[in-house]
């Protein structure tokens, strides 16, 4: 047996007696948010980051629901103008990994251990009646430093309209689908955590990768608890580079504003929950830095769905996304960087859960990227297109109401392109299969 598969079976046994070990019935979210409310953690999630109807009203609401004494202060009778919490609503996260690849990578070292792999610190509670936040800061171990991570700042109150309740609300986030409450949109779509240096397919939609580069102001309303809705403007908001934004910038820079929408049905029946949905957002790109030149149009439409059903024995959740994106590379193909002007890619993904009353969840989903070929964009690939797909298989423990473990496997069928020597060196997609054990604590 090679020294890799001795080490595989090992970490397998050791996460194994672990889950054998410790019981436990609940999971956890972030601790600011459960001394806020004064409720279990299982009160706003079956597993993290998976919102139940509660947590989903919670987020809405901006953070704002309270189960404890609070300082205020009125000018008049009814008029609450302060309202603060007796504590500081910081939190912290702590993640350590184990990172295992089918095949090395030519020129890197396998079998590689990230500790930590994320350390996070939280600002994420009531900061007035009707004002919130769920502000993420966090220390990555690929760039070692800290840096503005998922932010959400929020404004909620309600209204009555036909006789019905509306809950409205503003958001401004730096990142499009963080304000999101299902977990089907790119920003919380499983798996919820993964491995930071495992290969992975280089092709996927514009809106899944802009955290941290833009920063979006909108409103959003929920109608007598049935019909979502929300629009939002975002603009380029850069970090760690010259303010305003440059003809140095080598990386694509948001031009203008962006529009994004999401539009959502939801049904609550006394065992089942059913949401529906669609988003998207249109936005132009400066691929090589500030210029008058022409820019590069993206458009991505989604169409989602989520289904929850409790047993006695459990919770099965199910999540499903379809994304197609429009590319018109005007600037690219002006450029010689791509040998079409425009092009289409196509991301569909769905996964379920079981979650069970001792704090252990199974998971499996699959995933699939699908678009045109290009023979400059993906020149690396032998088949010129970016099609990838696979299945991430998940078992996730909570020993404890802070802490989680969870062993992930991800399986590719195909990697960039192809099933078998999809860069030119005899590289197969199922060299990329990838065990992934983590464990994290939040405090």
């Amino acid at each position: 047996m090679t020294s890799l598969k001795v080490i595989r079976l090992n970490v397998i046994t050791l996460f194994a007696g672990v889950f054998i070990i410790l019981l436990s019935n609940t999971g956890y979210s972030i601790p600011s948010f459960a001394r806020q409310t004064n409720l279990a953690c299982s009160a706003c999630h079956y597993v993290y980051p998976e919102l139940t109807p509660f947590g989903r009203l919670f987020k809405l609401n901006g953070y704002t629901m309270t189960g404890i004494a609070t300082i205020k202060s009125t000018y008049k009778e009814d008029n609450t103008n302060l309202q603060l919490l007796n504590f500081l609503p910081i939190s912290a996260m702590i993640q350590g990994s184990h990172n295992l690849i089918a095949k090395t990578v030519p020129g890197t070292q396998n079998d590689v251990t990230e500790f930590p792999q994320q350390f996070s610190l939280f600002v994420a509670g009531a900061i007035s009646p009707n004002f919130g936040s769920f502000i993420q800061v966090t220390y990555d171990d690929q760039s070692g430093a800290f840096g503005l991570d998922n932010t959400d700042l929020r404004f909620a109150d309600h209204t009555t309209l036909f006789t019905n309740d509306l809950l409205y609300g503003i958001s401004l986030n730096n990142n499009p689908t963080v304000q999101d409450v299902w977990n089907t949109t790119p920003a919380w779509g499983f798996p919820y955590v993964g491995s930071a240096v495992a290969p992975t397919p280089s092709a996927s939609p514009m809106i899944a990768g802009l955290g941290g580069s833009v920063s979006g102001l909108g409103a959003y309303a929920l109608y007598n608890n049935l019909v979502y809705g929300e629009f939002s403007l975002y603009h380029v908001t850069k970090q760690g580079g010259p303010i305003p934004e440059t003809t140095s910038d080598s990386t694509m820079t948001l031009a203008g504003y962006a529009p994004y929408w999401r539009l959502a049905i939801q049904q609550q029946w006394e065992s089942d929950y059913l949401e529906i949905g669609t988003y998207g957002m249109a936005s132009q790109f400066y691929p090589t830095g500030i210029s008058d030149n022409a820019t590069d149009k993206y458009t991505d439409i989604g169409f989602d769905a989520q289904y929850e059903k409790t047993f006695d024995s459990g919770t099965l959740i199910a999540h499903t996304t379809y994304l197609t994106e429009k590319q018109n590379l005007d600037a690219t193909y002006a450029a010689g960087g791509s040998a079409n002007p425009s092009l289409k890619l196509n991301s569909f993904k769905v996964d379920a859960s079981y979650n069970l009353p001792v704090g252990v969840a199974f998971s499996l989903g699959y995933f699939t990227t699908n678009g045109d070929n290009d023979p400059i964009i993906y020149a690396a690939n032998t088949s010129l297109s970016p099609n990838s797909s696979g299945l991430t298989a998940q078992v996730t423990y909570l020993p404890w109401l802070n802490t989680q473990f969870a062993v992930q496997y991800v399986a590719y069928n195909k990697f960039n392109g192809s099933s078998s020597n999809y860069d030119g060196t005899g590289r197969n997609a199922s060299d990329n299969n990838t065990l992934y054990v983590v464990g994290w604590v939040v405090f």
